[in-house]
């Protein structure tokens, strides 16, 4: 019995710390609102003690990742919580328990882990919100090909384009010069040469024709 006095003190006298030190609208606190119903449904788990315990360890593992020191659960105080799952925590520095870690610090942590600790949750930034922290922005997909080769590609096409195009006008203009060659004319010459010829024997008069003509009616 007397040495469960002590430790009901010594807890006591932690409690009291902690309630000094996490308060809502705490200067180096922050709100967390979570929605879990809205996010889960009918598969919406029960917040309990245990939940928070889940939520310090993540804040701890944040702030270690963000911050490279020794972050345990007991640096992470929460206060003021509500049965809607709400409630305010601040983060004491491993070295001094009585100090409180900047809000900037906090934040670092928080956007540095943001994927794991909803992951943690099964939540979203909308669902698990840290007010007074935007939301993170989703990274934007990368092009399954990499930029300079979609350019790399455009480029090549225009010059096969051009290549092609080059190719075509070289081999209609040896097309023409080997029929000139062969009949002295090109080929609009030559198909304008024809038809004047053909016009020509068209207005021919045939004597043989007129003479039979005046002999008959004679």
């Amino acid at each position: 019995m007397e040495d469960v006095v002590p430790l009901l003190l010594l807890l006591l006298c932690v409690s009291s710390a902690a309630a000094q030190l996490c308060a809502p609208d705490a200067s180096n606190g922050y709100k967390v609102r979570l929605s879990l119903l809205t996010a889960l449904g009918d598969e919406a788990y029960v917040w309990n003690d245990s939940e928070m315990f889940l939520f310090r360890a993540a804040m701890a593992f944040a702030m270690r990742t963000a911050d490279g020191q020794n972050y345990n659960v007991s640096n992470v105080l929460v206060c003021d919580e509500t049965p809607r799952v709400s409630f305010w925590f601040v983060v004491t520095s491993p070295l001094n328990s009585s100090l409180l870690v900047e809000r900037r610090q906090v934040e670092e942590a928080v956007r540095k882990s943001r994927n794991r600790i909803n992951s943690a949750f099964l939540l979203t930034d909308n669902t698990l919100e840290f007010l007074g922290i935007p939301p993170t922005l989703v990274a934007p997909t990368p092009p399954s090909s990499p930029p300079w080769l979609i350019v790399f590609g455009v480029v090549m096409g225009a010059v096969g384009a051009g290549i092609v195009l080059v190719l075509g006008t070289s081999v209609m203009q040896s097309r023409r010069e080997k029929k000139k060659a062969q009949t002295g004319f090109e080929e609009g010459e030559e198909e304008s040469r024809a038809e004047g010829n053909g016009a020509a024997s068209d207005s021919v008069y045939n004597l043989s024709f007129s003479d039979d003509d005046r002999l008959t009616q004679m």
